[in-house]
């Protein structure tokens, strides 16, 4: 039997929900689904140049665990590079390292509250609610 995949730790999740190829009308059934924990691999390693042993720690995984991550976000992008599909960034097992916020008038998510207002930054509305998603 399985063991229980333990929650990632993400530092900052992508401002948007996916990428499209451009010149391509969609296609049905033909997304990449990329989670957020390879999402974040690809972040740390590639764009932040962290060793892998670096990214594990802030990820709170252990270094074989993270090359598995990366790799298989690297063959997934592969994927959609190749073959001209979407790639769609969402679910996995992950917790944030900071408190996401949601607005449900704006249907907004965000990491940071202006001052001590509880208002969304956006939309200036109450109430929000604390978000273990994006």
């Amino acid at each position: 039997m399985a063991r229980n995949t333990k929650e990632r730790l993400i530092g900052k999740a992508p401002s948007y929900k996916g990428l499209k190829p451009y010149g391509q009308q969609k296609r049905k059934n033909t997304e990449v689904l990329l989670f957020l924990e390879e999402y974040e691999a690809i972040r740390l390693f590639d764009y932040l140049s962290l060793s892998q042993t670096e990214a594990a720690q802030k990820m709170m995984v252990s270094r074989p665990t993270f090359t598995r991550i990366y790799q298989k976000a690297r063959n997934k992008i592969a994927q959609s590079l190749i073959e001209g599909i979407s790639i769609q960034f969402e679910g996995g097992h992950f917790t944030f390292s900071v408190q996401w916020y949601y607005c449900p008038d704006c249907q907004i998510s965000y990491s940071v509250l202006p001052g001590n207002t509880q208002n969304c930054p956006f939309c200036h509305s109450i109430p929000i609610t604390k978000s273990n998603t994006v």
